[in-house]
Formats: C-alpha cells, structure tokens, sequence
C-alpha cells in the first residue's frame, strides 16, 4: 500500500520542489506552481497535461478530474505507478529550463557525464545529474547521507565515489 510518506519523498526528489499546504491539503510545488497533492481525505492529487491525464483516467480505474487535476484514493495506486505520475506532473509544472535539465539527466548514461566514475551505474549517474551534480569536485561536497538520499544512489555507488575521489 502506498503511503503519503511515499508520496512525500517521491515529490522532494524532484529538483527544486518544495512542501507546503493549502486547505487542509499537503502540497508539493516546483517554480510556484503545486504539482501534487494529498489532501484531508487521503486522495493523491496530480497535476497533468491533458494526454497524460487520459492515460492515468485509463489506467486507474478511481482516478477522476478534479480542479486541473487527476485524483485517486492514495491506496489505488501502487508505489511505482506514484512515482510515475508524481514525476510526470513535476515536469508538466517544472519551469522549462529546469524541466529540459531533468528530462536530459533521465537519459544520463554511466561514464558520460562529467568526470563521475561509470562504475557507479547508471541510476546513480542520472539520480545525480538530476540534482545537477556532475563532477566530483560537486560530490565532494556532500556528505554520504546526503548522497544516499538521491533516489538511486545506493552504499556501492556512494564507496565508488568515495574511492574516485581518494584516487584523484
């Protein structure tokens, strides 16, 4: 079962995303614009284009338009469709400079981008890009929790690293 603390960390892992609320509702926002929502009665709110929002209508049989949203009971949706949806509504609501960022950090390859090591793999590759970290001197910076909290970089990623920067 899908909970709001997945809805939670799903939304924040998005670049520049911000958490707020708005009539008993728990928001989440990216450039001044909500992208996501649960409100009061345990309904997962996301914003849409239209095609998209057709296809969450179709695929989730009590999902409904509400307000220039679709929205569904948080427990009809499973945690992997969430982040699908969530995902897909931070970048329909994402400023287009930070949306197009994103969508190239998606296509991220391992060993292509910057001077980040390819053995960490390719989600941790694009979970990074994403956060706009390309190069070492960036993961320098960060603390092993933080790197840990990108969605996609695991213990191997943060030790290979970790090991780069020590052999540099």
């Amino acid at each position: 079962m899908t909970t709001a603390a997945q809805l939670r960390k799903t939304a924040l892992s998005n670049p520049d995303a911000s958490e707020g609320a708005d009539e008993g509702a728990r928001t989440f926002a990216v450039g001044g614009r909500v992208f996501a929502a649960l409100d009061a009665e345990g309904r997962v709110r996301v914003r849409l284009p239209d095609g998209e929002a057709e296809d969450m209508l179709a695929q989730h049989a009590t999902a409904e338009r509400a307000d220039g949203f679709v929205r569904l009971p948080i427990a009809d949706i499973n945690g992997q469709a969430l982040n699908h949806w969530v995902r897909r509504a931070w970048l329909a609501c994402a400023p287009p400079d930070l949306a197009a960022a994103a969508a190239a950090a998606e296509r991220a390859e391992a060993g292509a981008v910057g001077d980040l090591p390819k053995a960490i793999g390719r989600p941790a590759t694009r979970a990074l890009a994403d956060a706009g970290i390309t190069a070492l001197d960036q993961v320098a910076e960060l603390s092993d929790a933080e790197l840990g909290a990108l969605h996609g970089v695991g213990p191997k990623a943060v030790r290979i690293l970790r090991e780069a920067l020590d052999a540099r």
